[in-house]
């Protein structure tokens, strides 16, 4: 007796696992998008001061954030497009702040590098190599003096570059967490090049997670290219933070697609260094993976980066309509508390005004 045929059921474990990834192929396409645009925008003059862009560590964002409570606290480098736009702030706001608008995240007054959000614990954003490493140590002190170890406790991640790893706050703070036992996960990106040096240039130990051992600090190297390996690291790092107060660091490998920002034409990297940092390009591997997996079809795909490239035009249309900031404000928030006898001269304003 011929029997009907049943559509194969899909178990409810594996649905979840497939929403989940097309999510983070979502995230990436977005932040690829805006970034691509972002580096447009510069050229055009829309956009001043210094940019940073993510391009070719979209895996490792997605992967960080992923893996990130909404009580945790995020401190960043300068180059933080990504990270502002996955901890939730809306893709329109960071735009507007990198062309210096009123209607940016922190009103213009931060630029590129210093995206800001208390609500969302994203704590910055720092122009200064290192900047972020001695504050974010000591939020994971004030978490520990302030609340109990466990599952729902707080954690603070902090992220630095590979040429961070030789200067002094990154060794007095990983001193000072290990001997503290702080709450805190350090992350290294090694795009492979501290600015134009590679890092065999600069480190005599190019095992960068190794750097920790000193201070009794497991550490620990990951594929940046893989959203998934970085999730699942940070997320083990960040539980141990949580339950143990113990601090960790993370080595995420990526490649950077472009120079150390939007004015450097990368001249140092050869040929071949360039082509194999394209070659791990993570934001197309990982879509030719999910449709590969079933995840995703060419159509699905498509659809998706139509939809980040739609968000982002968007995005800069709304940035290009926001009003610039007044000139009357130029002096506000210049000091956290005011102070006694400090200038508000405006330029070409006579230093002295005779009567």
């Amino acid at each position: 007796m011929a029997t009907t045929s049943r559509p194969k059921k899909i178990s409810a474990n594996a649905a979840r696992t497939a929403t989940e990834l097309r999510g983070y192929y979502e995230k990436m396409s977005l932040v690829r998008a805006f970034e691509l645009r972002a580096n447009e925008m510069y050229a055009r003059a829309k956009i001043g001061g210094y940019c940073h862009l993510n391009l070719g560590e979209e895996a490792t964002v997605i992967g960080l954030t992923e893996a990130l409570e909404d009580r945790d606290y995020l401190f960043t480098t300068y180059r933080d497009h990504g990270y502002a736009i996955m901890r939730g702030m809306e893709p329109s706001a960071v735009m507007a702040e990198l062309f210096g608008k009123s209607t940016g995240v922190v009103g213009g007054w931060g630029g590129s590098m210093h995206m800001f959000d208390l609500d969302k614990r994203m704590l910055g954003g720092y122009g200064i190599v290192g900047g972020q490493i001695p504050p974010a140590t000591g939020a994971a002190l004030a978490i520990s003096y302030r609340s109990e170890a466990g599952p729902q406790a707080d954690a603070v991640m902090c992220l630095l570059g590979d040429g961070t790893t030789n200067i002094g706050a990154f060794h007095e703070s990983l001193n000072l967490a290990g001997l503290w036992n702080l709450p805190i996960v350090y992350v290294i990106v090694n795009n492979r090049l501290g600015m134009g040096t590679p890092v065999e240039g600069a480190s005599a130990e190019p095992d960068l997670y190794k750097r920790g051992s000193a201070y009794r600090i497991e550490g620990a190297r990951v594929d940046g290219d893989d959203p998934i390996a970085v999730r699942d690291a940070a997320r083990a790092a960040l539980k141990k933070a949580r339950e143990d107060r113990r601090p960790a660091l993370l080595e995420l490998m990526s490649y950077r697609l472009k120079g150390h920002s939007v004015v450097d034409p990368a001249r140092y990297r050869s040929k071949e260094d360039t082509d194999e940092a394209k070659s791990n390009d993570p934001v197309p591997a990982f879509r030719a993976k999910l449709i590969a997996d079933g995840v995703l079809t060419e159509e699905d795909a498509d659809d998706i980066d139509d939809r980040a490239d739609k968000v982002v035009t968007e995005a800069v249309a709304f940035a290009d309509e926001s009003p610039d900031p007044s000139v009357d404000e130029l002096f506000d928030k210049v000091y956290a508390t005011p102070v006694a006898n400090a200038s508000t001269r405006l330029p070409a304003e006579p230093v002295v005004v005779l009567s």
